[in-house]
């Protein structure tokens, strides 16, 4: 097991390929995350490798350099067909789909390399024209789409060289795994491609469906500093249920406000919630799992751009969503799991910047907080709103 060090590593020490490096330099990149500092040494080798780390470390980069390496390296062969994958990454969410195949377009800008991506809620003729119409380097996929798409015989993973399993823990979750479980069995045997598995956590659970589906792996973890983030500042205000529309909109209103992600726990509190604050004028945007996927893309690309102040968002859909500068995060309601807790406030504080959390804890969920503090090791001090909120 590698375990991280504060040692820099810069992107020019590890003899990337030229249209690797020049992209990465226009991007800004110079000196390798903690991450990828341990994992490319092994992957770039040929290894597999079992990654623990959190959302926002640098993973993704980790992962899309090894693939644009191995593909660049072995060279396109010479008999190929349409829909024959040679790396497949799988993902847990539509947007960490998107997000994935959007990075890499980045770093693969002068690679010359052909990126998909399958979702569901998104048109299947359109997937499958594109598909069709040029050869898959790379295909970013979640698992159930995947599966409509090998079951047609539009897609064959018999060739795939590479193999990434992102946010396993999430993939457990949310039930995935005798789906994923069917995929990596249409792909050569575990000694044969290589794997790269990586998880916020490594529960006995992940442990063991790393063992059937890698070779031999470097195990990495990467513990972060601390569980959530230093750089996000934390507080709990305590009001009652009635009260917290009101403050919600007061701050709305604070000038440091400049972008909020709100969550709550339910798609049906969600839109209730949304709704409210449009009555009220404020520019917001609603992200929930039954929302169709191109109105969650247009909605995400509105928020980024500023066009909308505020997110409204479900766990689910929130997860893998990466905005740099998200000034604030509001716990509507509080998360039924600690670790989405985490997951939620890591929205803010991204990218060097610092970050406000605010989480309402009221008489029907403030019993949450316990839960919440061990898995943070520390007490989250609770308080009264300021008097101009109220």
């Amino acid at each position: 097991m590698v375990k991280a060090n504060t040692s820099t590593t810069n992107f020019r020490d590890l003899s990337l390929a030229q249209p690797i490096l020049k992209a990465l330099d226009e991007m800004g990149f110079t000196q390798c995350s903690p991450i990828q500092a341990k994992s490319l040494p092994y992957t770039l080798s040929g290894h597999d490798v079992l990654g623990k780390a959190q959302t926002g470390t640098g993973k993704t980069a980790a992962f899309l350099i090894a693939v644009f390496e191995d593909l660049l390296k072995s060279g396109s062969p010479q008999e190929r067909y349409a829909g024959e994958v040679r790396s497949l990454i799988l993902a847990p969410t539509r947007e960490l789909v998107i997000q994935i195949a959007k990075d890499a377009q980045q770093i693969g800008k002068y690679a010359d390399l052909n990126i998909h991506t399958l979702v569901g809620g998104m048109d299947y003729g359109k997937q499958l024209q594109k598909l069709q119409s040029k050869y898959v380097d790379i295909l970013v996929a979640t698992p159930g789409r995947l599966l409509d798409f090998c079951e047609k015989n539009e897609v064959y993973l018999d060739q795939v060289e590479i193999l990434v399993i992102d946010e396993a823990d999430r993939m457990l979750d949310m039930g995935f795994i005798p789906q994923i479980k069917r995929i990596v069995r249409m792909t050569p045997r575990n000694t044969h491609r290589q794997t790269l598995l990586f998880s916020a956590t490594f529960s006995e659970d992940v442990l063991r469906l790393a063992e059937q589906w890698t070779h031999d792996p470097s195990r990495i973890e990467i513990e972060p500093e601390s569980v959530a983030t230093d750089r996000v500042q934390q507080k709990i205000y305590l009001v009652s249920s009635d009260e917290k529309l009101q403050l919600l909109e007061k701050l709305l209103q604070e000038p440091d406000v400049s972008s909020l992600m709100i969550f709550a726990n339910r798609r049906d509190e969600c839109r209730k919630l949304y709704d409210k604050l449009n009555k009220m004028r404020f520019k917001v945007g609603l992200l929930t799992g039954d929302i169709p996927q191109n109105k969650r893309v247009r909605t995400l690309e509105d928020f980024k751009s500023g066009k909308l102040q505020a997110l409204v968002a479900t766990d689910v859909a929130g997860r893998g969503i990466h905005i740099d500068d998200v000034s604030h995060v509001v716990n509507y309601t509080l998360p039924e799991e600690p670790e989405d807790y985490v997951h939620r406030i890591g929205r803010t504080g991204r990218a060097g910047n610092t970050g406000v959390s605010i989480s309402f804890a009221c008489e029907d969920d403030a019993f949450r907080l316990p839960a919440i503090e061990e898995l943070l090791g520390k007490k989250l001090e609770c308080e009264q709103p300021p008097e101009h909120l109220l």
